[in-house]
């Protein structure tokens, strides 16, 4: 089996990860476009555990942050934009994704150095070349959630803060964010325990969530405004899809970084099982967020977003997934309806 269809499973472990964290004098850190808390959260980590060894390290973010999530990185050691990193550090570190389609324009940057990268990781889906070393744990809530093995591995303190943050809160943001602030299926036990150890190391909850989940800007209401006003209910009310056109974004003057948890506003509705938001950034391509509800007992049915997102080429979690879409935004709704219409097909069992 070629490494580009081989199953993407990790083949290191903390220890690992940490010994070449050990052996890097220079690294560059990056993740996903559009990178989202868990993605900040462990970029910031990565860079805070490098520093603390003595390497010399940054990070690069492509494609815009929510504005919620713009105020830590401010002072940090980040770059803002897509081009080539000028650098050539011994180690690349991607974290919280392992597909190169979602590196976006770092991916050719990345692919002659896969020797020297490794991935942390908790996505199912990825490809396996990209990294020499690769920790990968789909059943972690977060990619934060595998980097606090990393900091443990390393021996460091989590609450030592230096000018650039904590190691704790950054990994507290990316715990926080893809559990719902530990509302979602996936805050199990050992969320709890991790988000326990990060409390105790001097994070300041209330203050991350007033930060992180209530420094909206209006533009955000505006856009969820036009999102519900175009709501459609199929599948005898299970699904719900809702879409936002170019046209849209600008008249409520706001853009991609506004629209965090837009997509989960119908799943209030008791009928709606999966939720789907569409938004048009780029002409002629369609972004596809995808959300469902967990079963409503240990076994019971649940819809897998993440075989949805697959459609389209993308993926992530059975709850939370994303996709892209080449084509008008009437043609990939059509599209989309026909999918949510045959819903039933698309459930499957915990």
């Amino acid at each position: 089996m070629s490494a580009a269809t081989a199953p993407y499973r990790g083949n290191a472990d903390a220890a690992a990860i940490a010994a070449r964290f050990r052996s890097a004098t220079s690294a560059l850190v990056v993740t996903h476009a559009k990178p989202d808390g868990d993605a900040v959260g462990s970029v910031l980590a990565a860079i805070r555990m490098l520093e603390r060894i003595g390497a010399k390290a940054r990070g690069v973010l492509v494609g815009p942050v929510d504005f919620s999530l713009q105020p830590f990185l401010e002072g940090q050691p980040l770059s803002r934009q897509g081009e080539r990193p000028a650098t050539d550090p011994d180690l690349v570190v991607v974290v919280d994704t392992g597909s190169w389609s979602q590196l976006d324009s770092l991916a050719e940057w990345v692919r002659p150095r896969a020797d020297r990268t490794v991935i942390v990781d908790h996505h199912r889906t990825g490809d396996p070349a990209m990294a020499a070393l690769r920790l990968i744990d789909p059943a972690s809530a977060s990619t934060t959630q595998c980097l606090l093995r990393v900091v443990d591995a390393l021996g460091l303190e989590l609450g030592a803060a230096s000018s650039a943050g904590s190691i704790a809160e950054a990994l507290f943001i990316g715990l926080a964010t893809d559990t719902g602030w530990f509302r979602f299926s996936n805050a199990d036990a050992a969320v709890f325990d991790a988000a326990a150890r990060l409390l105790r190391a001097g994070v300041e909850k209330d203050r991350l969530h007033r930060q992180i989940e209530e420094t909206a800007r209006p533009a955000r209401l505006r856009l969820l405004s036009k999102a519900l006003a175009s709501l459609e209910l199929l599948a005898h009310d299970r699904a719900a899809l809702m879409s936002l056109s170019a046209e849209d974004l600008r008249a409520a003057g706001g853009g991609a970084e506004d629209l965090s948890g837009i997509v989960n506003a119908p799943m209030v509705i008791a009928s709606v099982e999966a939720s789907v938001l569409a938004t048009v950034h780029d002409p002629g391509v369609v972004k596809l967020s995808f959300r469902s509800k967990p079963p409503v007992s240990p076994g019971a049915p649940f819809v897998d977003v993440d075989r949805l997102a697959s459609r389209y080429d993308g993926g992530g979690h059975v709850h939370a997934a994303g996709a892209k879409a080449k084509g008008a935004l009437a043609d990939v709704l059509e599209r989309v309806r026909t999918d949510l219409r045959s819903l039933p097909e698309c459930s499957t069992r915990a």
